[in-house]
């Protein structure tokens, strides 16, 4: 497989650098730390001026036609810089409706989802043991409509959010509904992330639903691990940077801390770890673009596991080189250190992915 950039996502790639490297400073990282909502509004604005909010959605809807690999490399630029927007649960829900979606239903809630200005989010998590595929909240019929009843947990920036998709199970198994934020039945609860994201808890009490469409749990899985995988090769990046920079400039007995062995073996294990994340990260784009049939969900599992296993390898051993100031809040590094550990733990850490993907490769071989 090849993976360079065609000039298409190369154009996107430099574009998205240059306004986050404008606009993502450590300073306004953390003044928006500050604020209410946790997001960058004025970024977000910028970002959908730019196009680059919409590019995983169809021409049709407004957006750029690219697919997963648009998004991939907008998202890798956001975690070098650990931007506070809510890119990657927008564009994957707003991305799942358009493949999905009866006509009336993408256009009553894509309007404006390519530039920004109308916002949606996903939840696809609850409480307890379960697996995201096996979702706890339930979903009835009534009449021509449905109603959902259970909590989620961690709903990403649903502050400023139109819409949620959540997952629900009903009579035919899990499936995917479009539910309005402030619908009747729906009560949020603020809580407070590793990231400093500021999730919801969604308490859902008979709340009027829309079905998307049949298969489109399954694809918001898929996108949301391959969005969180590119997430977190930029975060995983961004780390590393930091880590050759101090260490190349930090002292001790009189050298560099670059030139001791032991952290040259550290920063190299992350650089290897960071390669093969990008590279699984990226053959999972490739099935989920090409809707890669059997292969398409055990490489989403392989990104998942180097996600979370690896992904928390880099940020753990970069806090661990900073020595006493990887633990100062006003030092950049604890930023990706708590990025990284978030994304690594959402939609299930390395064991569970490990699990599902074990189970996946059983499966695969008694079907040969």
């Amino acid at each position: 497989m090849d993976f360079h950039l065609d000039e298409d996502l190369q154009a996107v790639a430099d574009l998205a650098r240059t306004i986050l490297d404008d606009r993502a400073t450590t300073d306004r990282v953390r003044e928006v730390e500050t604020t209410a909502s946790r997001v960058d509004e004025d970024l977000w604005r910028e970002l959908g001026k730019a196009g680059l909010v919409g590019l995983a959605l169809p021409e049709s809807e407004g957006g750029a036609g690219l697919g997963l690999a648009g998004l991939t490399v907008v998202l890798e630029e956001q975690g070098r810089r650990v931007a506070p927007v809510p890119l990657w649960s927008h564009a994957v829900a707003s991305w799942v409706v358009a493949r999905h979606g009866a006509p009336a239903l993408r256009a009553e809630v894509l309007g404006g989802a390519a530039d920004g200005s109308s916002r949606l989010t996903l939840a696809l998590e609850g409480y307890g043991a379960r697996s995201p595929r096996d979702p706890g909240c339930a979903a009835a019929v009534d009449g021509d409509a449905w109603r959902l009843t259970g909590v989620k947990a961690a709903v990403p920036s649903y502050d400023g959010a139109d819409s949620v998709l959540v997952s629900a199970t009903g009579p035919q198994g899990a499936a995917l509904f479009v539910v309005d934020r402030e619908a009747p039945g729906t009560t949020w609860r603020r809580s407070e992330t590793t990231s400093h994201d500021a999730a919801g808890e969604l308490t859902l009490d008979g709340a009027p639903a829309r079905l998307v469409g049949p298969e489109a749990l399954t694809d918001a899985l898929r996108g949301a691990a391959v969005a969180l995988a590119a997430v977190q090769v930029g975060v995983a990046e961004g780390a590393l940077r930091l880590a050759a920079t101090y260490t190349s400039t930090r002292e001790q007995f009189g050298r560099p801390l670059a030139t001791f062995q032991s952290l040259q073996h550290q920063l190299a294990d992350c650089w290897i770890d960071i390669d093969a994340l990008r590279v699984t990260t990226w053959q999972a784009v490739q099935a989920v673009d090409e809707d890669g049939g059997a292969g398409v969900d055990r490489a989403v599992q392989v990104a998942s596991w180097w996600r979370t296993q690896a992904g928390l390898d880099v940020v753990h051993r970069v806090q661990h080189v900073h020595g006493g100031i990887g633990v100062d809040v006003d030092y950049p590094v604890h930023r990706f250190f708590l990025w990284g550990r978030q994304i690594a733990g959402t939609l299930g850490g390395p064991e569970a992915v490990l699990s599902e993907l074990g189970a996946l490769l059983r499966a695969e071989e008694v079907v040969s």
